[in-house]
């Protein structure tokens, strides 16, 4: 099997109307398919606004089970296509219990299963804590056809224990869904600032790990946030391989080679030289001093 594998990143404004937003996508999967795309990811909770922009109990009736009617829809539409499909939704686990999902689908329309928001983010305009439960699933890596993918969402990106336990059940790159922008009463160089950290931190777990990032934004004004695109795709070393715009709709495909994992790390070996026997308090919550 050659380890050459098409990245169709799907990067698209939203509305309030959640049918419509489904279509578009379904339309968008399409255009990345026939531009060669095999591995499709879709943004963060991409069949509404970002609604964690407020607290209200109203938007809870935007979730949904999983699998369910909207898996259903992808799955068929995969394995039409003949793509795998990374897909975010807000999940009805059951009543009074949501989570943050995404959904993984086979390039044969197989559900393949789910991972759970880990990282749960509570700031103003992300008031996440409100809807989403902490995911129960634990870090996961789903075996497609194209390769393994291990799955993350947004706020787990800051985090570089959940890209190497990601890593290290043997994911061959790291895919992000992602809803993240900047409030309108920022200047220019704090924009600049914020997106830098954003793409720096995920391109050194690349770094880190030896293997691709490929991270999917929304663009879009939606009240007070203007969401900030630039979603790209890091090569094995932190090499940005492609990277789309801050205010465009685009569907982009890029090509990446697993392969380079393992020239990447057999020259930069830091898997051989972890010292794992020194990290035990990484699961404290800070060390204090003696």
């Amino acid at each position: 099997m050659s380890k050459k594998v098409k990245i169709g990143l799907v990067q698209l404004s939203c509305s309030g109307n959640k049918e419509e937003n489904l279509e578009k996508h379904v339309v968008k999967i399409r255009e990345a398919a026939a531009k060669g795309a095999q591995v499709i990811v879709l943004q963060e909770l991409f069949l509404s606004l970002y609604f964690c922009d407020v607290e209200d109990y109203e938007n809870f009736k935007l979730a949904e089970a999983i699998p369910g009617a909207t898996t259903d829809r992808l799955a068929a539409l995969a394995k039409e296509l003949k793509v795998v499909i990374v897909a975010s939704l807000f999940e009805k686990r059951a009543e009074g219990l949501y989570h943050n999902t995404t959904a993984v689908l086979d390039a044969d329309g197989t559900y393949l299963g789910k991972y759970r928001k880990m990282h749960i983010p509570d700031d103003p305009g992300y008031y996440e804590k409100f809807y989403f439960t902490p995911g129960d699933l634990g870090y996961k890596v789903f075996p497609t056809k194209y390769g393994k993918i291990g799955v993350l969402i947004c706020w787990d990106q800051w985090y570089p224990e959940a890209a190497r336990l990601t890593a290290l059940m043997g994911a061959d790159m790291l895919v992000y869904p992602t809803a993240i922008g900047w409030a309108g009463t920022q200047d220019e160089a704090t924009n600049q600032e914020q997106y830098n950290a954003w793409q720096t931190i995920q391109r050194a777990h690349a770094v880190a790990n030896g293997i691709h990032v490929v991270s999917v934004n929304r663009v879009g004004l939606e009240g007070p946030m203007k969401f900030w695109g630039g979603s790209f795709v890091s090569n094995a070393f932190g090499n940005v391989l492609v990277q789309a715009s801050h205010d465009q709709e685009e569907i982009i495909v890029q090509e990446i080679d697993f392969e380079k994992s393992d020239y990447y790390r057999t020259h930069w070996p830091f898997l051989r030289d972890r010292r794992i026997d020194s990290y035990g308090d990484i699961t404290k919550r800070f060390i204090d001093e003696p």
